[in-house]
């Protein structure tokens, strides 16, 4: 039972998330290349009338990380629509990823 508690302790991970990293970075686009070592993840925020965006944060996994996160997110988009109901999946005019904000154009 010790050796149990043991090897439980050993396989334990500690992570720590600094303040400046737990408020997040918001992002409504995520552009994802991969090479043959490498998959890398741009996490973009676009904003409704302007023609250009900045890549807030970019992840670069290797291959198996990449499999790995796109199964537990997979895992969680399901237990998240089991609570609150299947998420709604948006098309563009295109049939595509939507890039517009619909509604009114704000005016000053």
């Amino acid at each position: 039972m010790a050796d149990q508690q043991k090897d439980k302790n050993q396989n334990q991970l500690n992570i720590e998330l600094s303040e400046d990293i737990a408020d997040g970075i918001y992002s409504n686009l995520a552009v994802i290349t991969h090479s043959n070592a490498e998959f890398v993840i741009d996490f973009v925020r676009v904003m409704p009338g302007m023609p250009k965006a900045k890549v807030k944060s970019r992840i670069l996994l290797t291959p198996q990380h990449a499999k790995r996160l796109m199964n537990a997110l997979a895992d969680n988009i399901s237990k998240f629509e089991a609570v609150h109901g299947k998420i709604s999946n948006t098309k563009g005019p295109d049939g595509g990823i939507p890039m517009g904000f619909s509604g009114p154009t704000a005016q000053a």
